[in-house]
């Protein structure tokens, strides 16, 4: 039987939707991700040493995302990869209310849960990260009927489509990743939202609409910082604006960059190294 390389990853924190995201540009036969590990496997005939994925992991870390990083290389027999990428993607219940599942597992919904199904790309893990949970949970307290939202890198689209089945109107979700566009339209049509959810392809910048009651983002914190005054361009002067994909570490730089931007933060919430903070439009400018 075929045998593959396997590189068992682990970080801390650990990150493992951004790193898979980061490793991306690499044609691996598989990405699982088991017990907070990744498991990335390399076909022989393509070769991909330990050495390029340490370097960047070692981005990562020069960037702050991570602190550090380990890497074992063994060697295992050929699998069927989508198999058992499948086998370990769970049903994640992110709330009482909320609960996100792949389309190929069943779950029976207790009394007022909403479901979300989400069947993601390898390449953005499973939706279980500690910010995903956070601004989800956060994104119930704060969504009103008939709010029209923003989802900034919406990857998946996971918080485009939660926010409608939350009650909100509209969503938009932008991405400039294409396998965002293709993965979030993919899960838009499996929650039967089409009509309420957009996903496109682009910046924050080439959004036109500029009446956002609610704007999330679950990015890394360099991209939160670049795009403030886009957010800010973007937003109603009654809105409110849900930050993630931020380290406990990164509190101050945000928080100081957006108050130069006339907003003024209501909540923080923190779920093991991450935080997500809420803002509003200050109205003392």
């Amino acid at each position: 039987m075929k045998e593959f390389i396997q590189y068992t990853v682990s970080t801390t924190p650990q990150n493992n939707e951004l790193i898979s995201g980061m490793l991306w540009q690499f044609d691996f036969a598989g990405i699982t991700e088991v017990d907070n590990l990744l498991n990335i496997f390399v076909d022989p005939e393509n070769i991909i040493s330990e050495n390029e994925i340490a370097l960047v992991l070692e981005a990562a870390k020069n960037e702050g995302f991570i602190t550090e990083y380990f890497i074992h290389t063994s060697i295992v027999e050929d699998k069927n990869w989508n198999e058992e990428y499948e086998k370990n993607v769970k049903v994640i219940e992110v709330s009482e209310r909320l609960v996100i599942k792949p389309s190929f597992k069943e779950y029976n919904p207790k009394e007022n849960q909403i479901v979300i199904t989400i069947d993601p790309k390898m390449s953005f893990g499973t939706g279980e990260h500690e910010t995903t949970k956070l601004i989800l949970t956060i994104l119930e307290k704060y969504i009103s009927p008939g709010d029209f939202v923003l989802d900034v890198g919406s990857g998946t689209g996971i918080l485009a489509i939660a926010s409608v089945m939350l009650g909100a109107k509209k969503a938009i979700g932008i991405d400039n990743d294409e396998w965002c566009l293709l993965n979030g339209n993919e899960n838009v049509k499996l929650n039967s939202l089409e009509e309420k959810v957009e996903i496109r392809l682009g910046e924050i910048s080439q959004i036109e609409e500029k009446n956002f009651d609610l704007i999330l983002a679950n990015i890394n914190k360099h991209i939160l910082l670049e795009v403030t005054p886009h957010i800010k361009s973007k937003i109603k002067k009654t809105g409110k604006l849900i930050l993630s994909g931020l380290l406990e570490s990164d509190a101050d730089e945000i928080l100081s960059k957006y108050s130069l931007s006339q907003f003024e933060m209501i909540e923080k919430n923190q779920f093991g190294d991450w935080i997500a903070i809420v803002f509003k439009v200050s109205n003392s400018h």
